[in-house]
């Protein structure tokens, strides 16, 4: 009786998993595709002002709509979303490699290491990440470099308590036993059997921060300490188009942020589909 119940719900989730995990490809897949086609193929300058075509609606000559100078919305936000996305996959990587060498250190060496590396990182991470962003990038000028290295700097703790806690999980394993019982030395061990098990979950770890950098850039850029105004960015466009929001333009604020959100929703869904392949029993309990 139970199986009969529970297997429609199991083909339904399936099913529904199925569907997110293919429109999440297919839209990355366009994304993808637009910030690496469309800036060398374009003919147009993304700059190029136009007073006589200022804030005009969505249309066919322009699918965004045109910002308070003439300047086409489409266009500026693939530029925008371009950038955006380098950072959050700049700082991504550079935050991933961070957190999962300081947390392979203390899952591997343990005792005064493990206590004091972790203290170190439960003290940086009672500090709001936004405050301690603007504080790193106060000290520069305006930049692509200053938000990279404030949101890697910002961002590497949560993957540090991921990769130690499954070191710490690796530690136990009968092959690790064997292989310290086989005379190999600890150097030896996390290179060949820790570091390659945590790296799964480093990589998924590294996916799920990409939106959330390029979120903490268009952060910076909205409070204009991020990149310079006068370049391209999803933060620069929402922060240049709260003008034309108060007089009742809604396009210039409407589009920069679906390409914030829209990205989010995708990558979300495509590490949700990774997760389920690194948890074989959550994937067993979805298909019930």
């Amino acid at each position: 009786m139970a199986e009969v119940t529970w297997r429609p719900q199991g083909r339904a989730r399936r099913s529904t998993r199925t569907l997110r995990l293919r429109v999440s490809a297919v839209v990355v897949a366009v994304i993808v595709l637009a910030v690496l086609t469309v800036p060398p193929l374009a003919q147009l300058d993304q700059q190029a002002v136009d007073l006589s075509a200022k804030l005009l609606p969505p249309s066919w000559a322009h699918p965004f709509g045109t910002d308070d100078v003439g300047r086409d919305l489409l266009l500026r936000c693939v530029y925008g979303l371009r950038v955006s996305l380098l950072v959050g996959l700049v700082a991504a990587l550079a935050a991933t490699v961070i957190g999962t060498a300081v947390g392979a250190a203390a899952g591997a060496l343990g005792g005064w290491t493990d206590r004091v590396v972790m203290r170190a990182v439960d003290t940086l991470s009672s500090i709001p990440h936004l405050l301690l962003g603007i504080f790193i990038v106060a000290m520069f000028r305006p930049g692509v470099w200053p938000v990279v290295v404030s949101v890697a700097v910002t961002h590497w703790l949560s993957t540090a308590r991921i990769v130690r806690a499954e070191v710490l999980s690796l530690r136990g394993r009968p092959y690790v036993d064997a292989a310290i019982s086989g005379g190999a030395s600890r150097w030896r061990v996390a290179v060949r059997h820790l570091v390659p098990g945590v790296l799964p979950q480093a990589g998924l770890a590294a996916v799920l921060m990409v939106p959330h950098a390029m979120w903490h850039e268009s952060a910076l850029s909205f409070l204009g300490l991020g990149l310079p105004a006068h370049q391209a960015s999803l933060g620069n466009l929402v922060q240049s188009a709260r003008g034309s929001l108060l007089a009742g333009d809604w396009w210039p604020t409407l589009f920069p942020g679906l390409l914030l959100i829209v990205p989010t929703l995708a990558i979300a869904g495509l590490a949700g589909a990774w997760r389920d392949s690194l948890n074989p029993r959550r994937r067993s309990e979805l298909t019930l």
